[in-house]
């Protein structure tokens, strides 16, 4: 490395003057009331650790705004390329939905050997099955081959989400972590932007479908090869020191050895005495006992899953796979006949997504969790009354409705969409946190599965305006669960968050 980026934007005023690329002692306080040792590091080191895992989360994105644009190009008799194109609304649905249920799956298997396989082999496991779904999908010869891929490269989105967040939480430095996180939010809307772009340039072409999901397989690879190369995460090589799962010495080496990666030059000669603060501090709070079952649902574990799931199910439940369904005919009515497209209204809604996210992205170590959530999630329920009275009471104020929609796309991207995702990988102690997560994981996948299949029905039996109203209700709930519930982590260490929040 020739050069180290400059950091002055991440650093005190105090700090400012340092060496360029490196961020000085950061003094906060111990478990046992000491200090911090130096969080010293490189932001060249510290950018790869965050980038091959958020390739994961892009290729989620990718997905989303891939399949909008792919089952129009598989409906059409002269571009489809297939015999088989003429298709019902059940079968088209199994092919939006296959990659879904296939993260459900993917969450379950990560129960049980997210801790045996290690944050990094999960992810190149991930990188491996989104390479084998998209090629399965791209070269289907028939629709249930085409439906198998779906769902083998959903399994690839449960291990990704889930095995992500960990990673990169646990390898990020306390100081930008936050950041860090939100920044995979951000690539997950990236994705759906560049899956949309990529779908809208493909779909004219005669079996564009195959080339649109085909075009993920390079990302994939990427992925592949950068978590091939990266350290593993050093708590979880610790982690399986104090257990026993391994000898202590050759264990501590490894994980200093991995540190010493993933802080970069600016770490100096500190490594093995932060390495020695992490053991302190995960036998402070008791992570030396193997992990059970049954302290899932007790204790701290039990308040963490309260934290972390009811904040992923608020995440879903209170309209975010459901609001945008109806922004074409919301931008239709108010005369912006351009907009009229389903694909270009998304890819406006998704450029907003993008800026809003980066906001978050720029503020949350700053402001902290518990500021954008509260803040953003009364935004939500100020739109979703909006958009409810448009359709009961305020049909012919169709710039009301696009107000209040793009004021909900912009407040769930300053709260839930990123801060959902930072708080389930923070929150959850160390020998449970890959089983912790895996819940919180598969009760987000879940929540989306059945507020996307309820929602038609709900909508013919309550109608629109009412379905928002109860959208608005349950917002409202979701902001009391965060006052009364949801702790501030803002820059605290892992292990300090165990000892504290929980």
């Amino acid at each position: 490395m020739a050069s180290d980026l400059e950091q002055s934007t991440l650093a005190s005023p105090a700090e400012v003057g340092k060496s360029s690329g490196e961020i000085a002692d950061v003094q906060e306080p111990l478990l046992n009331g000491g200090v911090h040792g130096s969080e010293n590091y490189s932001v060249l080191a510290a950018i790869l650790p965050f980038l091959f895992p958020a390739l994961g989360g892009l290729l989620y994105g990718y997905d989303i705004g891939a399949t909008s644009c792919a089952t129009i190009s598989i409906e059409s008799a002269t571009l489809s390329g297939v015999s088989w194109y003429n298709l019902s609304s059940v079968e088209i649905g199994l092919i939006t939905s296959g990659s879904l249920y296939g993260a459900l799956i993917g969450s379950v298997l990560a129960f049980n050997v997210a801790d045996f396989l290690g944050r990094r082999r999960e992810l190149l496991s991930s990188a491996v099955i989104y390479l084998v779904g998209a090629l399965v999908t791209a070269v289907a010869p028939n629709l249930p081959i085409m439906v198998v891929g779906r769902f083998i490269f959903g399994i690839g989105i449960g291990l990704a989400m889930h095995a992500a967040p960990m990673y990169i939480a646990e390898t990020a430095p306390c100081q930008i972590r936050g950041r860090l996180i939100s920044l995979k939010e951000f690539f997950i809307v990236l994705g759906m932007v560049g899956g949309y772009g990529t779908g809208s340039l493909l779909v004219d072409s005669v079996g564009g479908w195959r080339y649109i999901y085909a075009a993920s397989t390079p990302l994939a690879v990427i992925m592949g090869i950068g978590m091939w190369w990266l350290p593993e995460s050093p708590r979880w090589i610790l982690l399986c020191a104090i257990q026993g799962r391994g000898n202590m010495r050759e264990l501590k080496e490894s994980a200093i050895r991995c540190l010493r990666r993933l802080r970069g030059r600016a770490i100096g000669d500190t490594a093995p005495a932060q390495v020695d603060e992490i053991l302190s501090e995960l036998s402070s709070v008791g992570e030396e006992k193997e992990a059970t079952l049954g302290e899932m649902f007790r204790g701290k574990c039990l308040k963490a899953l309260v934290i972390g799931a009811g904040l992923v199910l608020f995440q879903q439940i209170t309209g975010q796979p459901s609001v945008l369904y109806y922004a074409a005919s919301i931008f239709q009515s108010a005369g912006f006949s351009a907009a009229s497209d389903a694909t270009r209204v998304s890819i406006l809604l998704g450029l907003l997504k993008l800026i809003m996210t980066g906001a978050a992205v720029l503020v949350v170590d700053r402001l902290g969790r518990r500021p954008l959530l509260l803040g953003g999630v009364s935004g939500m329920v100020i739109s979703l009354f909006l958009l409810g009275s448009y359709y009961l009471f305020l049909d012919e104020a169709a710039a009301v409705a696009v107000v209040a929609l793009l004021m909900y796309v912009g407040c769930y991207q300053l709260s839930f969409g990123p801060i959902g995702w930072l708080m389930i990988s923070e929150i959850f102690p160390l020998r449970l946190r890959g089983r912790g997560l895996s819940i919180a994981v598969l009760v987000n996948f879940g929540a989306n599965a059945i507020v996307t299949f309820a929602f038609s029905p709900l909508e013919a039996l309550l109608g629109a305006g009412i379905l928002f109203y109860a959208f608005g209700i349950i917002a409202v709930v979701s902001l009391v669960f965060i006052y009364l519930i949801v702790p501030e982590t803002k820059g605290l260490t892992l292990e300090e968050i165990e000892a504290t929040c929980l």
